[in-house]
């Protein structure tokens, strides 16, 4: 397997906004914590965008229906990724860039680490050839913050419950290659990521999350 590298940051800070993609395994509570700091956000009065990959677009949400809800087998590791990255294109494009040039704070439930650690990692498809192909769909944007909720496959489980899609109900190996996918990443580039322990109180995480986004906020009009 390719060794991972993270993204180079050259590419962050685009237009006067400010990026935030929440990241981590299934069922880490990223829908949580991102409404959780959309809605302190906007009580501090900023304009903020919350939006989330894949299905953050029209055409995201029908990408989003065939890469999850298909049938088990039905989409090939090489097609899964491609399909990621046209979804991802198109939002950023579309959404998240006009987003930022106007000055909003845009927080994304999942975006680039989540293909490097699904299709790179856990796929073994190569941490560098999938980072390379979403850097290309997206033409470098990467967030001003990543925040990684680390939470381990059983609890992750055990928290969807019953109801799962095409990637949820792959083994714990899977996942558990997912978890290390993203700690990896993390581990390489700590400026700019928060990594927490999902399996804190919700209302603790969201403490640690507006703490480390303040400074960053400064720069936004």
């Amino acid at each position: 397997m390719t060794e991972p590298t993270p993204p180079s940051a050259t590419g962050r800070g685009r237009g006067r906004g400010l990026f935030i993609a929440v990241e981590g395994g299934d069922g880490a509570g990223k829908s949580t914590q991102s409404a959780r700091l959309g809605q302190w956000l906007q009580a501090q009065g900023y304009a903020v965008l919350h939006t989330r990959e894949p299905g953050g677009t029209a055409l995201g949400r029908t990408l989003r229906e065939l890469v999850l809800h298909g049938e088990d087998g039905s989409v090939s590791p090489r097609a899964e990724a491609l399909i990621f990255a046209a979804d991802r294109a198109q939002h950023v494009a579309t959404v998240v860039r006009p987003a930022l040039e106007r000055g909003e704070v845009v927080i994304t439930d999942r975006y680039l680490d989540s293909s490097v650690a699904y299709q790179g990692a856990a796929r073994a498809l190569g941490h560098e050839e999938v980072r390379e192909l979403s850097l290309w769909a997206t033409q470098g944007l990467l967030p001003d913050l990543t925040v990684l909720l680390d939470v381990s496959a059983e609890r992750g489980r055990a928290r969807r419950g019953r109801v799962h899609d095409r990637l949820e109900r792959e083994a714990d190996d899977f996942h558990d290659r997912v978890r290390q996918g993203f700690l990896d990443l993390a581990a390489r580039a700590p400026e700019r990521y928060l990594v927490l322990d999902a399996h804190e109180d919700a209302g603790r995480l969201a403490e640690q999350v507006r703490e480390r986004l303040a400074p960053l906020l400064k720069g936004v009009r």
